[in-house]
C-alpha cells in the first residue's frame, strides 16, 4: 500500500468517527443511492440511466446524476446537452456543488466525474473535507442520486459498486452480457452477500426470454454464490431507443407512449416501491466509501 493510500485512508476514517451521532442519524434526510452498471459495454446501461431518471422525475422525485464512466462519459450525449463544468471543478476548489450541477430535463441534474475521482486521493486535508461538506449538501436536494459506471470489473467500477446503497445490474440476451453479469455478481458477493441487486435485462425480444434470463442468474447467484438477486424488470426491444439516442433525446421523452417508455415508468414504479430499507448511506457516506476503497 502506497503512503499516499494510507494517508486517504486515514482521514476518511477520522470523518467516519466525525458523523452524526445513530440518535440523530435517523432524523438526517439521505438521498437514495442507487448504482447502475454492466458486466460488459453495450447493454445500454446508460440508456436505462437517463430515462429511469426522467421516469422517476415523474413521480415527483428529485433525481440526479453522477457520470463516473471514466472512459465513455455519455449521459451529457444522450441528453444533448453540453456541461460547462465537470467533478474536477468542485475539487479543485474552484465551483460549488451548485455550479458545477447541470441542468437536464424535468428538473434533472448531473455532474460529469470524468477523471475526478482518482484526483481526489491527491487533495490534502482541508479541501479532502471541503469536498465531501459540498458532497453532503445533495442529501438535502435529492431524493435518488443514480451513478452511471463504466463496464467491467475494474476497481473504478467495483469502487462506486461496493459503495452504493444498492445496484442496477444491466444485462441484455446476448450470452457474453449474461456471463459478465454473472462474473460481477460474483466479484460482490465475495464482498458483501446482503448487497441489494437488482437485475433489469434490456433488448429482450419477448418478456419470456427477459424473464428467463432474470431467472437463471437468480437461481445460480443464489444456488452457487449464496447470494440473492432481485428482479427488477425488462425493456424489450424498441426501435425507439435507437431513434432517442440519435435524436440525442431521452425516449421517455421523445416518445413517452413507447413500449420501451411504458415498461421505464413501470420500472420506475417498482423501484420506488422496493426501497429495502430506510437506512441510507446518502450522499456523504458513498463517498467517504468510494474513497476508502479506492485508498485501500
Amino acid at each position: 500500500m502506497s503512503d499516499q493510500a494510507e494517508v486517504l485512508r486515514r482521514i476518511v476514517g477520522n470523518m467516519n468517527n466525525g458523523l452524526a451521532a445513530p440518535e440523530n442519524r435517523k432524523t438526517e434526510k439521505r438521498a437514495r443511492i442507487i448504482t447502475i452498471t454492466s458486466g460488459k459495454g453495450g447493454v445500454g446501461k446508460t440508456s436505462v440511466t437517463v430515462n429511469l431518471a426522467i421516469a422517476l422525475s415523474r413521480l415527483g422525485l428529485r433525481i440526479a446524476i453522477l457520470d463516473v464512466d471514466f472512459g465513455l462519459a455519455n449521459v451529457d450525449l444522450l441528453f444533448g446537452i453540453t456541461p460547462k463544468h465537470t467533478l474536477l471543478d468542485l475539487i479543485r476548489d474552484e465551483k460549488s456543488i451548485f455550479e458545477v450541477m447541470t441542468d437536464g430535463p424535468n428538473n434533472i441534474k448531473f455532474l460529469s466525474g470524468g477523471s475526478g475521482v482518482e484526483e481526489l486521493t491527491r487533495l490534502d486535508r482541508k479541501k479532502l473535507r471541503k469536498f465531501i461538506s459540498n458532497i453532503a449538501l445533495l442529501d438535502k436536494l435529492y431524493d435518488i442520486i443514480l451513478i452511471d459506471t463504466g463496464a467491467g470489473l475494474s476497481r473504478n467500477v467495483m469502487s462506486f459498486i461496493m459503495a452504493a446503497d444498492e445496484i442496477i445490474l444491466v444485462t441484455t440476451p446476448e450470452p457474453t452480457a449474461i456471463t459478465d453479469a454473472y462474473a460481477l455478481v460474483k466479484m460482490v458477493s465475495r464482498r458483501d452477500r446482503k448487497k441489494i441487486i437488482r437485475i433489469l435485462v434490456n433488448k429482450a425480444e419477448t418478456a419470456r426470454e427477459a424473464e428467463d434470463i432474470a431467472n437463471r442468474l437468480l437461481v445460480v447467484s443464489e444456488k452457487f454464490l449464496s447470494l440473492k438477486l432481485n428482479k427488477l424488470g425488462y425493456i424489450l426491444y424498441d426501435d425507439n431507443i435507437v431513434k432517442a439516442v440519435k435524436l440525442q433525446k431521452p425516449f421517455c421523452l421523445s416518445n413517452p407512449k413507447s413500449q420501451a417508455a411504458r415498461s421505464m415508468f413501470a420500472l420506475a414504479d417498482a423501484l420506488v416501491e422496493n426501497r429495502n430499507s430506510d437506512d441510507l448511506l446518502g450522499a456523504r457516506g458513498f463517498i467517504q466509501r468510494v474513497l476508502s476503497f479506492f485508498g485501500a
